[in-house]
């Protein structure tokens, strides 16, 4: 872990780039629940060991400024209702980085992005219900960045691309959201049933571009798209992505590490790109 005032960007393994992940992390419930979904994103973590981690997260939106959580510690946000008492008695304790925070701030207002360091902020579930998935031990450093929802996928695309050099110095960029998320859809009765046909149809055609990269048909999603108004009826879950994206720079080799659908509407499909 770091201290208040170390980066742990640099640290990763000399001449190594990390790859960039997207993570559909679901329902606050895998945090407790048990299943394929959980293995598939603990064996990822076993495999990949960045010396640092940073998260855009669905759960904090920010107009049109990029915000950069930049303490040393952080405490967990339970920003859901309605739950096991269980999962608010969850802990994560990594550490923060403000260093390597810092250092982002400056990447991006160098590259013209509106950005601002926040020592306050909590981490949100969208960081710490995947994060101690990945990394139970809690031993990676993690700086969250929220998704500045007035943004276009473009300028996602262009911020992604800004950071894109932290891959090369031992750091992960994670973009934690959902493929289709429709909450007014979903059918809590029945966590394994069958997804509904619109779903799997916006899911596959997403999974189709991103193996043929794309990058033109996914930014213009909301045209080129089956059924994206009801896969993506807010964005703030899917934007996520296009940071992620963009940060990859070109086409790498695609590693599937989930896929699926709870509930009937809600995608599980997480994936890097190495």
């Amino acid at each position: 872990m770091t201290n208040g005032g170390s980066s742990t960007a640099g640290r990763g393994v000399p001449g190594a780039r990390m790859p960039v992940v997207f993570v559909s992390h679901g329902s606050p419930m895998v945090a407790i629940e048990t299943g394929i979904y959980q293995e598939a994103l603990e064996r990822f973590g076993r495999e990949h060991r960045p010396g640092a981690m940073v998260v855009i997260s669905a759960h904090w939106e920010s107009g049109d400024t990029v915000r950069i959580a930049s303490a040393a510690e952080h405490r967990l946000v339970y920003d859901f209702g309605g739950f096991p008492r269980e999962l608010y008695e969850l802990t994560y304790p990594a550490a923060g980085d403000p260093g390597l925070a810092r250092r982002i701030d400056g990447m991006l207002r160098n590259g013209d992005v509106r950005s601002a360091l926040d020592s306050v902020r909590g981490w949100d579930h969208g960081v710490w219900v995947p994060l101690r998935l990945i990394y139970p031990k809690a031993d990676v450093p993690i700086v969250e960045l929220s998704i500045p929802g007035a943004l276009s996928p473009a300028e996602l695309f262009r911020i992604g691309g800004l950071l894109s050099p932290l891959r090369s110095e031992g750091v992960v960029i994670l973009g934690s959201g959902g493929i289709v998320h429709n909450l007014g859809r979903l059918d809590w009765r029945r966590r394994d049933g069958p997804a509904e046909q619109w779903a799997l149809d916006f899911d596959r055609w997403f999974a189709s571009k991103l193996e043929a990269w794309d990058i033109d048909a996914l930014l213009r999603y909301q045209r080129t798209a089956p059924s994206a108004a009801l896969a993506v009826p807010t964005n703030e879950h899917f934007h996520p992505l296009f940071v992620a994206l963009g940060a990859a720079r070109e086409q790498g080799r695609i590693e599937h590490i989930h896929e699926g659908f709870q509930y009937g509407t809600l995608s599980m499909r997480s994936f890097a790109v190495a």
